[in-house]
């Protein structure tokens, strides 16, 4: 019996001995990697014919430490920010007015151009403004003098033009497109200056007559079909402008919303359009913000703080750290990018490439600071910068030539395609980081599940990089003043 038990124990003992048949040494069956093997990337840079061009695919392979003298982009789509709610450009006036001299080939090709999904930029976002703004032909509004009752409340000026082209554009978007809503100034009768421009007040006396004009803005847009999704209280409160323009202070804009607005639109069945407060440049949105949303009564009707560009910079100071303070204070309410432009029309300057750069570094920062969405200006201008009735003319991704009915593509249109066409509304964003300040990324998580990463560079440097996800990485190159997107 002893000798059985030995022979039995060196037996069981051989057995887990051998390797081929320990548990442990066994061949693992291979993990799904949530990776592919490759990328698309799709490249516009300058001094080539790269625009919105699909390059190379980026092949993914194991990628352990690298060394400090290698370039890299980190990507952690574990760790999750944001939703995207949409990017997209304003349909005002003047983009209506010059949309409708272009002959119908022309028309057909703006609108496939930008909210085509295949062929175009997929914008899925829109701003426009209640009634007259600076990207108007002339100033109008839609109430008779001292009409408090607003019993004369009309929209048949919107009717010639603007509608029209709104209803297009949501057509081509493939029938939905989210809309928001902008006055540039209360009726002149309203305001402390009686006239439209030049700031001014609204008079108190007029607070509930203002506030019941959005709601019948709503419906009057509603009734021609097109949702309002939203509305923000005053285009750039704090600018006396030669324009459609009047004062709010963060105290008067708080007591505005709390006491009038919001219960206004509460009382009407409008409590689910999103209200964005503030409206203007990053410079003062955290004073704003804090005013704003440390009341609890005002703050319950704020969907989100609105901001513009427009602020005091030089160079590549656009007080970014301005939105994180925001965010970091916030978190529960959005921050969404309004308006956008570049200022002084020229048609000397149509090809300037630092056009599209500005946009890539707003678009890159503001998304990494949290912004959930991001709304161009002027979707369409004509050769001279306009229409504007005071002569404020400015660019845009698109420009006619009236004369010709020929569309110009200025390469700022490509740059905001890099992010619009390839990022999903409900697309998270996701972390990522770069070790060159020569490469500025940002990156998002499609609901589909595909990853998109868009890097800038506004260099002189041609920049090989190493992009990595999931421990895999893929050599990429960065031309030299370029945008590139990674669909993975």
């Amino acid at each position: 019996m002893n000798l059985v038990k030995t022979f039995l124990g060196l037996f069981l003992l051989a057995l887990w001995c051998i390797p081929e048949l320990s548990a442990t040494n066994l061949p693992a069956k291979p993990a799904k990697s949530p990776i592919p093997a490759k990328a698309q990337v799709f490249t516009t840079a300058k001094d080539t014919r790269l625009r919105l061009t699909q390059t190379s695919d980026a092949v993914f392979e194991n990628f352990g430490q690298p060394f400090e003298t290698q370039v890299c982009i980190f990507v952690n789509p574990l760790r999750t920010f944001q939703t995207l709610t949409g990017i997209g450009g304003a349909l005002t006036d003047a983009s209506a007015e010059v949309f409708a001299k272009l002959p119908e080939t022309s028309q057909k090709e703006l609108l496939t151009a930008y909210y085509d999904t295949k062929t175009g930029i997929g914008y899925k976002f829109a701003r426009t403004n209640i009634a007259s703004c600076d990207f108007s032909s002339d100033s109008y509004g839609y109430v008779a003098e001292n009409d408090t009752s607003l019993k004369t409340f009309n929209i048949s000026h919107d009717q010639k033009f603007r509608i029209p082209l709104i209803k297009k554009a949501i057509a081509a978007a493939g029938g939905s497109l989210p809309l928001f809503a902008s006055p540039w100034s209360p009726p002149a009768w309203m305001k402390d200056n009686n006239s439209l421009i030049h700031g001014g007040k609204l008079l108190r006396q007029c607070d509930q007559a203002w506030a019941n004009h959005y709601v019948k803005f709503i419906k009057a847009y509603e009734a021609q079909g097109i949702p309002v999704w939203g509305l923000s209280v005053q285009n750039e409160p704090m600018a006396n402008q030669k324009w459609e323009s009047c004062i709010f202070t963060a105290i008067e804009e708080r007591d505005f919303i709390k006491n009038y607005l919001g219960p206004t639109l509460k009382k009407n069945g409008f409590s689910t359009k999103k209200l964005i407060a503030w409206d203007h440049n990053r410079d003062l949105i955290y004073q704003r913000a804090s005013t704003l949303l440390n009341d609890p009564e005002s703050a319950k009707f704020i969907w989100g703080i609105g901001f513009h560009w427009y602020e005091t910079w030089t160079g590549s100071a656009m007080q970014f750290e301005n939105l994180k303070r925001v965010n970091e204070a916030y978190p529960a309410k959005n921050l969404i990018f309004t308006e956008g432009c570049v200022e002084r029309f020229s048609m000397e300057h149509i090809n300037d490439w630092s056009l599209g750069e500005k946009y890539g570094y707003s678009m890159v920062n503001d998304f990494n600071c949290g912004t959930v969405a991001w709304t161009d200006w002027n979707i369409l201008l004509d050769e001279n910068g306009g229409p504007n009735h005071v002569g404020n003319f400015c660019f845009a991704p698109v420009h006619a030539d009236t004369q010709t009915g020929k569309l110009i593509y200025t390469n700022s249109y490509y740059y905001i395609g890099h992010f619009s066409k390839f990022i999903q509304p409900g697309a998270k964003r996701i972390s990522c980081s770069t070790n060159r300040d020569k490469l500025q990324a940002t990156a998002f998580i499609n609901p589909d599940g595909k990853i998109v990463v868009v890097v800038l560079n506004t260099s002189d440097d041609k920049l090989p990089f190493s992009l990595s996800i999931s421990g895999k990485a893929a050599p990429i190159v960065s031309l030299p003043h370029s945008i590139i997107t990674v669909v993975i």
